[in-house]
C-alpha cells in the first residue's frame, strides 16, 4: 500500500476514557451537526464565495455584483437566494434598488478567517 494514501491509524486498538468522558458531553446532537454541514455546503460553491467576498468588502446591489463578477443578474440572483436562505446575506430596498450585505458579524468572521487561513498557506497576508 502506498504511503500517504490513507491517514495513519493506531497500531493497536485502545481508547482513552478520560478524553472520551471529557469530549462526549460537548458533542452537539446530530441535527445541529447536520445543520452545520449544510451551512458549509453553501460555502462549497466558488460563485457564492465570490459573492460573499465582494459583500465582505461592501454592501452592493445585484447589478453591481453582476458587473464586478462578470455574470448575469439572473445568475447572481439565484446564488443570492441560496445565500439568503442560509442566512448568510440580508437585503434592504432603497427605492427600486435592492442592496445586499453580509447578514452579521459571524459571516464576516468566517470569511475573514477563511481568507486568513488561505493567505497563510500561500505565504501572504491580506492588506
Amino acid at each position: 500500500m502506498a504511503r500517504g494514501k490513507y491517514a495513519e491509524v493506531c497500531q493497536e486498538v485502545c481508547t482513552h476514557p478520560e478524553i472520551l468522558d471529557r469530549v462526549k458531553p460537548e458533542m452537539p446532537d446530530e441535527k445541529r451537526l447536520y445543520d452545520l454541514a449544510e451551512l458549509f455546503k453553501v460555502f462549497g460553491d466558488t460563485t457564492r464565495i465570490r459573492i460573499l467576498y465582494v459583500l465582505f468588502e461592501s454592501e452592493m446591489c445585484v447589478c453591481d455584483i453582476a458587473e464586478l463578477l462578470d455574470m448575469t443578474q439572473s445568475a447572481i440572483s439565484h446564488q443570492l437566494r441560496i445565500l439568503k436562505q442560509a442566512r448568510l446575506v440580508r437585503s434592504r430596498r432603497e427605492g427600486k434598488t435592492v442592496f445586499y450585505a453580509l447578514d452579521d458579524e459571524h459571516v464576516r468572521t468566517v470569511i475573514g478567517q477563511g481568507m486568513e487561513h488561505i493567505e497563510e498557506k500561500h505565504g501572504r497576508k491580506r492588506a
